[in-house]
């Protein structure tokens, strides 16, 4: 069994899911497996167009620090967070999609980009999945 990396991604901040998305990347990139396990807040991006909609974690400022943040990563090339899923996906890596917060915040699974999500689980989805993985993560 090769080395594994398990990412719990909670938050729905655009920061937040561009750190799990690189952190993935890489870890494939290296080799490894990956999974990110989408829950909460961090659900709310596999919704269909809403991957890019989420906040900055800090001095989003009514949104203004978002777009401030955004030119930046534009002019040093930073990629999207859809080419980021894209690659994710195209690398094989693993998208969990909590059904239990889907359940507590009305998320229906037509609501959910389903091409992304590998699985529909819970917390022992997690658990299965982190059991034996080199790297953990909470984002």
């Amino acid at each position: 069994m090769g080395e594994k990396a398990v990412i719990v991604l909670h938050s729905g901040d655009m920061d937040k899911v561009y750190s799990a998305l690189i952190i993935a990347n890489g870890a494939l990139a290296m080799g490894m497996e990956a999974s990110i396990y989408f829950t909460f807040w961090g659900l709310m991006r596999l919704k269909k167009g809403e991957l890019e909609k989420g906040p900055l974690s800090r001095m989003n400022m009514m949104g203004a620090g978002k777009q401030m943040i955004k030119q930046r990563m534009d002019k040093a090339h930073v990629a999207s967070l859809e080419k980021l899923m894209n690659d994710f996906k195209e690398l094989e890596g693993k998208i969990i999609a909590c059904e239990m917060t889907m359940e507590i915040m009305g998320i229906e699974k037509e609501e959910i980009q389903t091409e992304w999500v590998d699985e529909w689980g819970a917390v022992g989805s997690y658990i299965h999945e982190a059991r034996d993985a080199t790297i953990t993560l909470f984002i």
